[in-house]
């Protein structure tokens, strides 16, 4: 989908109701009312077949046809069955957007062999290119554009956040919510049921035009996982963004979406999606109201260290029970801060330590200053007030010394006013002064930990990861495509055993040694080379499958014998495994036997590491406790790939494992970093091999001598589509330069952070004026990681990179592209070396990208040059771009037309964009 006609739905100049009359229950009525109340600026049209002269003092019409002219919006609210043709017939009448409020119980049934209500409806709207946002729907307000095109139940005012979600009535209460805080909204939609336009178009839409500082969603199903991710990673990188899902767990998830092997519930990949996007996820409506209130109101955190400041040492021991629990840290003062608490004595049951207690008789001016103390101190991260009424110090009168003093605290302040009545008044009081206040102390914990959350996200989204610990080789690549290649033109869904291993190999995944065979007799043979006991397991269609788990884990080592001492052991063992097989899995043809030495001692932790695929978001890492208590420790966490060493960090840090090896290892930092390359490893293998469905590693054994893959199970299936789209190997070329050098030109990684770093520093002041417009002498870590981090489904950029002999690499040059969701047009800016001109490197990489925006359906590619940067308008004239001066912004505006428009709709977005 696109940003395709969608200001259309936003800013339009005509807007035609249909199914508007004045009955009270009228849907059409209400939205025309709010229509009016909201006092729309422009054109108003009822339109209703009983051919009333006007609804609500609203000229009305007949049909569609009778228009005086196209409407911009058509905000349908007639009986649904009769959607699908009206759709058809607005779009042949040349209307762009259809707005569809009315809704029913059977969308999905198909009628009379024609397809479902919903079907028809995205068939009428593709037929014509009509943007269709319903069924279902509550409607759209855009409150600064006065446009209430909606059901709500009161009037909505104009605002720094857009809500976009998928259930009116949340919608609802949202605004109810807002009304009684006094936050407003830019934005405030809901899709519903929506068979074209979707939350990621409008997440696109709001990220590109609207003036939002935070963007609230509501999710119940994802369709697109790579639009989605795409759209809300753009998006989280440019302001703040809060999600909360619905469907958490099997009884409440409606997608009908089939399980994802190896993983119980999936809702812990929605955790892994927002995580890698940037986004804070909350759990419950009251969570998001909550978390929407101090986001949106606080500066950002500096670290995760709470003080607590209270009239009563209960609440506070109260909220750092929910701290501690949650994950946050208590702020231990520094001495200076203790002396000034000692001192001060204001500090009533543990002077000098955190929490700080005024004791029950605290007056407002003790609260002044022990905030005065506490936010001084540099080990704080963020204070908060507990303050339970008392005759002493009334809620109000305490709120209010602390709002007329809030300029001498240093630190973010939260406060949680205990009570109702008595409290009420001074949680208006901070509502008012724009300071966060909570009903609990409790809740104010939960909201301070989401703003530490929003810090780890946001550092996870920009972090500098080091280098990759492992990068396949195009000869590692097509064996192991060969391989898969070879076993599906056997009709195969699975790999061997063996199989499996030579995988597993070729990406530095090392796996105990084994001995692969077919007969008994091969077997004795076989057994006579090892020493010790070995363990033998038939392999067979039936178990070459990952994560097939039945109702009782101890199950799971079916199909295998352990402790086998001697060779005649060995070949029983492998007669009595076939005899099983035949006799409970007669359907199942065996493949081969393996037999290994018993993998024991070295103080070895077992693990579990794979590869799964979900039905929306595609290739999953997943990570945790293995052996036969996989399943009884629910430590499974998933993660998305790519994977660099950061993320994969991430992933580790969250499991059982983790805390297990820190605990016991002696080693620590090694052996984590160990697990960290192999979670790299598989990420790579899940980005090369696209066939690969699912594989598990099960047990991995873990030990001071490394990594060892036990047992694994490897299956396939269709191409995977990736949620985030891996790095493009095949864009990788090799090219010699003029000087001799053999040089790679390649898509940028988020790894080669370093080298932008020293490319910068290597450039000169008019280089750097020439591509940044202004002198930016030095690069930041968010700028870095802007220019790093790249959605390679959206954004571009190609390095030249030279090796030294002493295997040392430099930069060379850098091309971008920066592509609107419509890929319609891409902004390209490209700075070469200054020591390295006349080499053809700006050439090199020019075309590079001129090829690539072109393959992919590129319309025109643009960019602005400065007047006197007389070589690069030269290159351009070269390849082809027209050049004029724009005497607006005093630079030189370059176009090149790359493809033409292959839609009515694509030519008028091309000539609307502004050049």
């Amino acid at each position: 989908m696109s940003t395709r006609f969608l200001h259309h739905f936003f800013e339009p100049r005509t807007l035609a109701v249909f199914g508007a009359s004045e009955k009270s229950a009228s849907l059409g009525g209400l939205v025309l009312a709010n229509l009016q109340e909201g006092s729309f600026k422009g054109t108003l049209w009822a339109v209703n077949p009983k051919g009333y002269d006007q609804v609500f003092g609203v000229p009305c019409f007949k049909s569609v046809v009778d228009l005086p002219e196209v409407p911009d919006l058509a905000v349908v609210c007639s009986p649904i069955d009769g959607v699908p043709t009206l759709i058809e017939r607005l779009g042949q009448f040349g209307v762009k957007a259809a707005l569809v409020l009315s809704g029913g119980a059977y969308l999905d049934r198909d009628h009379d062999n024609k397809g479902s209500i919903r079907e028809r409806m995205l068939k009428a709207a593709i037929a014509s290119g009509i943007r269709v946002l319903g069924p279902e729907c509550m409607g759209l307000i855009v409150p600064g554009k006065h446009l209430n095109a909606s059901y709500a139940s009161q009037p909505v005012k104009a605002g720094r956040v857009a809500y976009l979600g998928q259930s009116g009535m949340l919608a609802n209460g949202m605004i109810d919510w807002a009304a009684g805080r006094g936050v407003g909204f830019s934005h405030l939609i809901t899709v519903g049921d929506s068979v074209d336009v979707l939350l990621p178009d409008l997440i696109d839409y709001v990220n590109q035009f609207s003036p939002a500082q935070a963007i609230l969603l509501h999710l119940e199903r994802v369709t697109d996982a790579q639009h989605f991710m795409t759209s809300l990673r753009d998006a989280s990188r440019n302001r703040l963004v809060v999600a909360i899902k619905s469907g958490r767990t099997p009884q409440s998830d409606i997608s009908g979406m089939a399980p994802t092997p190896g993983i119980a519930n999936r809702d812990v990949v929605f955790d892994a999606a927002f995580a890698r996007a940037g986004v804070v996820r909350v759990n419950d409506s009251d969570e998001l109201l909550d978390a929407l209130e101090t986001l949106s109101r606080v500066k950002p955190l500096r670290g995760d260290r709470l003080a607590i400041v209270s009239n009563g040492l209960g609440p506070a021991m109260l909220a750092i029970d929910k701290l501690i629990s949650a994950g946050g840290k208590l702020a231990v003062f520094s001495e200076e801060t203790q002396a000034a608490l000692h001192k001060s004595q204001v500090d009533m049951s543990k002077p000098g330590e955190n929490p700080v207690d005024l004791g029950g008789n605290a007056s407002s001016e003790k609260f002044v200053e022990a905030l005065e103390i506490v936010a001084a101190d540099p080990n704080v991260d963020a204070v908060l007030v507990v303050h339970a009424p008392t005759r002493m110090a009334p809620s109000a009168l305490t709120a209010q010394a602390l709002i007329d003093n809030r300029k001498k605290f240093r630190r973010n302040l939260l406060t949680s006013w205990m009570g109702l009545k008595e409290a009420l008044n001074a949680r208006h009081l901070c509502n008012v002064a724009g300071i966060p206040t909570y009903i609990s102390p409790e809740k104010a914990v939960k909201a301070f930990m989401h703003m530490v959350d929003y810090q780890r996200v946001q550092a996870l989204l920009h972090e500098i990861p080091p280098s990759l610990p492992f990068s396949t080789s195009s000869d590692i690549r097509a064996e192991c495509r060969a391989l898969i290649a070879k076993a599906k033109e056997q009709g195969r869904q699975t790999l061997t055993h063996s199989e499996t291993a030579q995988v597993l190999e070729a990406y530095g995944i090392p796996t105990a040694p084994s001995v692969y065979l077919t007969l008994p007799e091969e077997a004795e043979k076989a057994a006579q080379q090892i020493q010790g006991p070995m363990a033998l397991k038939v392999i067979h269609e039936g178990n070459c499958r990952p994560y097939r788990y039945r109702k009782h884990p101890h199950k799971i080592s079916a199909g295998l014998l352990q402790d086998l001492t001697t060779p005649e052991q060995v070949a029983d063992g492998v007669r009595q495994l076939g005899d099983k097989v035949q006799e409970k899995f007669p359907q199942y043809a065996i493949r081969e036997y393996c037999l290994q030495p018993m993998q024991r001692g070295k103080h070895s932790m077992q693990i579990c590491a794979g590869i799964t695929r979900d039905p929306v978001f595609g290739p999953l890492i997943v990570f945790g406790i293995g052996g036969y208590k996989v399943n009884v420790l629910a430590d499974r966490q998933v993660a998305l790939p790519p994977l660099n060493m950061s993320l994969a960090a991430d992933v580790v840090g969250r499991t059982h494992a983790a805390s297990l090896i820190r605990e016991h290892s002696a080693e620590p930092e090694r052996d984590i970093a160990r697990l960290c390359q192999l979670l790299v490893k598989l990420s790579q293998m899940a980005s090369d091999l696209v066939d690969l469905r699912g594989l598990e590693i099960n047990p991995l054994l873990l030990n001071r001598d490394g990594v060892l893959a036990v047992d694994f199970a490897m299956d396939l299936g269709a191409p995977a589509r990736f949620a985030i789209m891996p790095y493009p190997e095949e864009l990788r070329e090799w090219v010699t330069l003029k000087n001799g050098w053999q040089v790679e030109v390649r898509p940028i990684r988020a790894e080669d952070a370093p080298l932008i770093t020293t490319f910068h520093r290597q450039l000169s002041e008019e280089s750097i004026r020439f591509r940044y417009f202004h002198n930016k002498s030095n690069l930041t870590q968010r700028d870095l990681s802007i220019l790093s981090h790249i959605n390679y489904d959206r954004q571009m950029a190609f390095i030249a990179e030279h090796q030294h002999a002493d295997g040392s690499k430099e930069m060379l040059g850098v091309v971008r592209v920066w592509n609107d969701p419509d890929n319609i047009r891409t902004e390209f800016s490209v700075i070469i070396r200054d020591d390295l001109q006349g080499l053809g490197i700006g050439s090199l990489l020019m075309k590079k990208m001129i090829d690539y925006c072109t393959h992919i359906g590129t319309l025109e590619m643009i960019g602005k040059i400065m007047v006197d940067n007389h070589p690069m308008r030269g290159l351009l004239k070269h390849l082809g771009f027209t050049c004029r001066y724009n005497m607006e912004e005093q630079v030189i505006d370059a176009v090149l037309r790359l493809n033409e428009p292959e839609s009515e709709w694509q030519r008028h977005r091309l000539e609307s964009l502004p050049d």
